[in-house]
């Protein structure tokens, strides 16, 4: 007679090798996650235009008409779209994978598969979003008979900086949101905050130098910066220091946040 025991966690070495025998999930949870996100809306999957788009507006009008702020010779719309698609798809995929544990209770209080599985897929649906507005900045370099650089061949390595920085913090909270509740409206403010302290609406140039290097504590803020110039291929150079530490914070968090994540996720299932 066999006995099946259901574990909510596993030695390292079995659990990573679980992620890859439950690799069928992630796409099954992304697919079931894009349905539901456009599910009985208006203009379904175009939310994944407007939001980018209405934003860019916005910020464009804000700071390259009212601040006059200084665009370096790039049209100023560009400028904002690179920052604005790294940084919606940071913000939202944070927010998303914050709340996912608790919007698969039902999933996770009866089956066994690795839990980091369920924030990863709040990462991939975001991630799928960014690649359909990032259309957006094509058109839009289109209209403006802007041409990118050789430099965009290295944007696949920034866009996997934003993705290792979001999953990092994702899985912090994810992990909080279970047991303290109060995440899940905390969450939501920190990313708004975030749009205002991250350069999305504004070059890195306009902070004073001698602030750049905390200025870069910010994750985003390097990764924005390497956007902008991988696309733009801006004739000044990328500022070293800021990526370097954006590195090390992406790094800091997704360590600390696997770290986190994995010594609470046993409870999940009890908590929820």
């Amino acid at each position: 007679m066999h006995e099946v025991v259901i574990e909510a966690g596993r030695l390292e070495r079995q659990y990573w090798n679980d992620l890859w025998r439950y690799r069928e999930l992630f796409y099954f949870l992304a697919w079931r996650d894009i349905l539901v996100r456009y599910k009985q809306t208006v203009v379904g999957a175009s939310w994944a235009f407007i939001r980018p788009f209405v934003t860019m507006v916005i910020l464009t009008v804000v700071f390259g008409k009212v601040a006059k702020m200084d665009s370096g010779g790039v049209p100023y719309p560009i400028l904002v779209l690179c920052g604005t698609l790294p940084w919606q798809f940071f913000s939202t995929a944070v927010s998303e994978s914050a709340g996912s544990i608790l919007s698969n209770t039902a999933l996770i209080s009866k089956v066994y598969f690795p839990r980091m599985a369920v924030p990863m897929t709040a990462i991939i649906t975001s991630f799928v979003d960014f690649l359909v507005s990032a259309v957006i900045l094509v058109l839009l370099m289109g209209w403006y008979h802007f041409a990118p650089s050789i430099r965009i061949l290295l944007l696949p390595i920034f866009v996997l900086q934003a993705f290792i920085a979001a999953l990092g913090l994702g899985l912090w909270f994810s992990a909080l949101t279970v047991r303290f509740r109060d995440f899940r409206h905390v969450v939501p403010f920190i990313a708004q905050i975030g749009l205002y302290i991250s350069p999305v609406g504004f070059s890195t140039d306009a902070v004073p130098q001698q602030w750049r290097l905390l200025y870069s504590v910010n994750p985003m803020v390097g990764v924005i910066d390497a956007f902008r110039w991988s696309i733009i291929g801006s004739a000044a150079p990328l500022y070293a220091p800021g990526l370097m530490m954006s590195v090390l914070v992406t790094a800091i968090c997704m360590f600390t946040g696997v770290r986190y994540f994995r010594s609470t996720e046993r409870t999940f299932a009890d908590i929820i």
